[in-house]
């Protein structure tokens, strides 16, 4: 159910490297998360130029439901940001791992990706 080319943190975050921009990974929410939270109608991210720590919150979506942080899955600087989300913010509804994908970093520690989640792990988070 969750792709194998990704990898995943227990905040429902997925990272895809290689991202779009050189030595960039991009980041986006699982279709759990986007599920849990509901119609998405506003989304709020990091601007590029911003450096961003692991865990801590730089982003907000807010649904018809609630308003969630979205958390940094690897330190660095934001390269790029989905400028579509602003005018279809539904995007992350319709296509969490497509075009509905949230923004892109520049890990400072390119390592710290391959110690995140593979989608097997992360599957077993939402069984545990």
């Amino acid at each position: 159910m969750y792709p194998e080319d990704l990898k995943y943190t227990a905040e429902h975050e997925w990272v895809r490297s290689p991202g779009e921009s050189e030595g960039s990974v991009r980041i986006g929410i699982t279709h759990f998360a986007q599920d849990a939270l509901g119609d998405i109608v506003y989304v709020s991210l990091p601007e590029v130029g911003e450096t961003v720590s692991v865990g801590e919150a730089c982003g907000e979506l807010e649904s018809t439901k609630s308003v969630s942080d979205v958390y940094a899955p690897v330190a660095g600087e934001v390269s790029a940001r989905n400028t579509s989300l602003d005018a279809t913010p539904e995007l992350v509804n319709n296509d969490p791992y497509g075009a509905g994908w949230l923004y892109e970093v520049v890990p400072s520690d390119p390592g710290t990706v391959d110690g995140l989640m593979d989608a097997e792990a992360y599957q077993g988070t939402l069984e545990g």
